[in-house]
């Protein structure tokens, strides 16, 4: 604890600091006065018990007093009111921290290189990241209380060493087995924690979708809900069997540091009865002491607790770091180079890819150029590799081999952002975001106060009857669990997803699976208004419904990751290879 408390004091310090300033410098004038108030209390107390406990009347030992007992008083209140002030201050920044460091933890997820998603932990590390980000809420609460019991311990300490230093490490004794359990106990609820993080979030994952409106629906009319109450409930209780494995040993832990922290204290107090009884200290001076010692015990004691609670953040903390860490080495760094429209060709060449902890390639050995004013389709079975290739195709995802190149430079040595700016996709499972009409459609792209574009992109996917039978209009909250918000259909959400990449007017538009939900309408309106926008960017269609694929120019089937066939429609469509006989089955109803 005394080596790491240090280190975690100096970064809640410096992220203290950034966030703000004057609220940082105010707590800390509020600390060196509660100090010196500290202080000047007990020196002040010592001065006045001779008068008190002097000769002579009452009134003249009380007069005699009475200067010391103003400072006392004045030490007081003075006290009092940087504790009050420091509070303040608290408030003030708690917030702000905990707003910046959820807001790095959610800038480093979205930035991180995507691979990252497919990889065995990362989403309990990240878990464990939000725990962290959970406990700034109290680290600027718990390092105030730890330096204001250190000011206090500090200042008391060394009144009572001019006392007599015998009791100082007494004392330091008295409290040392506390500061040693509060440790252990700390790491055994830390293990708890660490333990507990892929059941959490398992379970987390669980309630959502259980509770979530959009699927109460399929919740009740499959009669889902006892299964999943029974899943949560036996997750909850895997995390509290661990938790309660636990508690013995936090016991014997607590029983054993308070045993030996009592032996000292008997001793401290023992000594300062046989200091008074055999004369060694005067009457006033013992008096003293005896303020002195519990102030010091209590400072003491508020230095192991305080100290205790730092380090258990520090753990936490640890972890958040070692994510936000490991995050900026996976951000994207492909190099310097930019891409810029017009994009008039992009060339796959023996592309290979395989997802981590995989056997076998996603994609493998893909050969394949692509050019401005062309439509590709690309089809295939389930688990074929049409997903992993736009992904390939984009720059979300870098070859492992060979190379994916946009106007002959290499994606590998090109600022990504430069690439996504180019770029409009419509994945087959697309955010339903919980922002008004407008926002979804303009999201990730400037928008200014003319609407005339939104209404074109909603216009190219049929959609304004729909617009503007809404409560709003444009100005609709799309939340039905939102007061105030409402709910579109999923044929309409997947419209609206179209025209968000509509919106973006993209070098390259790549549609999967666009109008999987959509009617016979709405499905012919997206396919024409692909035809009639496609001579200006390169296109690229994934589908299962391989009628669709007659608007292209270009149709390549996937199957293992490698392309087995490719032609126009009309020739695989009276070929004998794969294409012909899922045509052949679509068709067979």
């Amino acid at each position: 604890m005394c080596a790491q408390i240090p280190a975690v004091l100096g970064r809640i310090a410096r992220l203290s600091w950034r966030t703000d300033r004057r609220a940082i410098q105010l707590l800390l004038g509020c600390q060196l006065l509660t100090g010196v108030s500290a202080a000047v209390l007990l020196t002040a107390t010592a001065r006045a018990m001779g008068p008190v406990l002097g000769a002579g009347s009452a009134g003249g030992r009380l007069r005699g007093a009475l200067p010391a007992l103003l400072v006392v008083a004045l030490a007081a209140a003075l006290a009092r009111t940087a504790g009050v002030v420091a509070a303040y201050a608290e408030r003030r920044i708690t917030p702000l921290l905990t707003t910046v460091t959820d807001s790095a933890l959610v800038e480093a997820v979205c930035r991180v290189e995507a691979v990252a998603y497919a990889e065995d932990g990362f989403s309990d590390r990240r878990e464990a990241a939000e725990m962290g980000v959970t406990r700034t809420h109290v680290m600027v609460a718990d390092a105030q209380r730890f330096m204001s019991a250190v000011i206090r311990m500090i200042t008391a300490g060394g009144v009572l060493s001019v006392l007599n230093p015998l009791l100082v490490p007494l004392l330091l004794l008295a409290v040392l087995p506390a500061g040693v359990g509060a440790v252990l106990s700390a790491r055994v609820d830390y293990q708890i924690h660490y333990g507990n993080i892929a059941d959490r979030n398992v379970r987390g994952m669980m309630r959502w979708w259980a509770t979530e409106s959009k699927y109460s629906d399929e919740v009740r009319a499959n009669s889902m809900s006892n299964y999943l109450v029974y899943w949560y409930r036996a997750l909850s209780d895997r995390c509290d069997r661990r938790t309660l494995a636990a508690a013995p040993r936090t016991l014997r832990i607590g029983l054993l540091s308070a045993l030996a922290g009592g032996v000292f204290l008997v001793a401290t107090w023992g000594a300062l009865a046989w200091l008074a009884v055999s004369g060694r200290i005067e009457l006033a001076v013992a008096a003293t002491a005896v303020i002195a010692v519990q102030t010091t015990l209590a400072a003491l004691s508020q230095v192991v607790i305080g100290a205790a609670a730092v380090f258990h953040t520090s753990l936490y903390l640890g972890d958040m770091q070692s994510f936000l860490d490991d995050a900026a080495e996976r951000a994207p760094k492909r190099g310097p180079h930019r891409v810029a429209a017009p994009v008039d060709e992009i060339r796959l060449e023996e592309v290979v890819y395989q997802y981590p902890d995989k056997d076998k390639p996603a994609v493998d050995g893909v050969s394949l150029t692509l050019r401005r004013g062309q439509i590709l389709a690309i089809v295939g079975a389930n688990g074929s590799g049409k997903s992993t290739l736009t992904r390939l195709l984009t720059g979300v995802y870098l070859a492992d081999k060979g190379t994916v190149s946009w106007n002959g430079t290499d994606l590998a040595g090109v600022d990504p952002a430069t690439v996504w700016a180019q770029t409009g996709l419509v994945p087959q499972i697309f955010g339903q975001w919980p922002l008004r009409l407008r926002e979804n459609v303009t999201l990730g792209q400037p928008h200014s106060y003319d609407d005339a574009p939104v209404w074109a992109a909603i216009d190219a996917v049929g959609l304004r009857d729909a617009v503007e039978d809404l409560p709003t209009g444009l100005d609709t909250l799309l939340a039905r669990d939102i007061f105030g918000g409402t709910e579109l259909s999923g044929g309409q959400w997947q419209r609206i997803a179209c025209s968000r990449a509509l919106y973006r007017r993209p070098e390259l538009l790549i549609l999967d699976e666009p109008t999987s939900q959509m009617d016979p309408r709405g499905e012919h309106q997206i396919f024409e208004q692909i035809k009639a926008i496609s001579s200006d960017r390169i296109t690229i269609v994934v589908t299962h419904r391989l009628e669709n694929t007659k608007i292209a120019d270009h149709i390549i089937v996937l199957e293992s990751g490698r392309i087995t066939e490719q032609g126009r429609y009309d020739d695989l469509a009276h070929g004998a290879g794969t294409f012909a006989e899922l045509l052949e089955l679509s068709q067979d109803r």
